[in-house]
């Protein structure tokens, strides 16, 4: 019983960060975005890319958890998913933030994939 009222949980916490997902990412220079985050137009955009970077990472913890309901996941199967997260989140972010952001975020993470593909 108590497992299947955290798995519950689960879900819906995984699915609140699809709906940030939508939020940030897609709506956010619209109305309802707007008015959510209390932001006027001006605001919004200026902020879009970051709020989208911000969505993408609701998307992967959604999927983590999500992913965390099915019982045979393999740990180094999770590690390669998460790894793999990092490194497309550090590559968005450089194309639309800052480049520096390949080498701090997606290298490290691209390294750890090699370790973990490795081992």
């Amino acid at each position: 019983m108590i497992t299947l009222l955290a798995d519950f949980v689960v879900v819906l916490v995984a699915f609140a960060h699809l709906g940030f997902l939508v939020l940030e990412m897609f709506l956010w220079e619209k109305p309802l975005g707007r008015k959510i985050f209390r932001q006027t137009a001006e605001q919004a955009a200026a902020t879009r890319i970051l709020a989208a970077n911000q969505g993408l990472y609701n998307g992967f913890l959604a999927a983590g958890l999500l992913w965390g309901l099915f019982p045979a996941a393999d740990a180094g199967d999770v590690k390669i998913f998460f790894l793999g997260c990092v490194i497309v989140a550090g590559i968005y972010g450089a194309v639309t933030v800052s480049r520096r952001i390949l080498w701090v975020q997606a290298a490290p993470a691209a390294l750890g994939l090699l370790l973990v593909l490795l081992s």
